[in-house]
């Protein structure tokens, strides 16, 4: 039987931030884009479509050029549906602008719109980078 784990009210909402558990970006930061507590024909459990930072920004000190330190800006993003046992919320939360129309289920199946949308969170992400606020979520994951 398939029980809820969603009866004490939604924790796993948009603009979330959460880290992911299991799979190839495990012990990575993601920003929750759309979540689906029901099963769907094709996924038969409660999944979130997540963007998350693949590579994190560097350290950038004062002695750096200016070349140096937009090269160690950068950020490397990630775009993929995950089941929510496999995410744990934090109590944190970031609020990422980015088109719906570019970045939902069916349009990171296609490659091309995939590299389009990655591009968008891209910038998206660094901008929020730049803008020196939610800290933390820029930083690995450290224990």
């Amino acid at each position: 039987e398939y029980k809820s784990y969603l009866s004490m009210g939604r924790i796993i909402k948009a603009n979330k931030v959460v880290l992911v558990l299991n799979g190839r970006h495990a012990g990575r930061k993601a920003v929750i884009v759309k979540n689906q507590d029901e099963a769907t024909g094709d996924r038969p459990y409660g999944h979130a479509l997540v963007v998350g930072i693949e590579r994190y920004p560097k350290k950038v000190t004062r002695a750096m050029g200016k070349k140096k330190q937009n090269k160690r800006n950068k950020i490397k993003p990630f775009v993929k549906v995950y089941n929510c046992n496999h995410l744990m919320p934090t109590r944190y939360s970031v609020e990422l602008n980015v088109d719906k129309e570019l970045l939902n289920k069916n349009a990171i199946k296609d490659p091309a719109q995939k590299r389009k949308a990655l591009r968008e969170v891209k910038s998206k992400l660094e901008e929020k980078y730049k803008s020196a606020k939610h800290k933390w979520f820029f930083q690995k994951l450290r224990i």
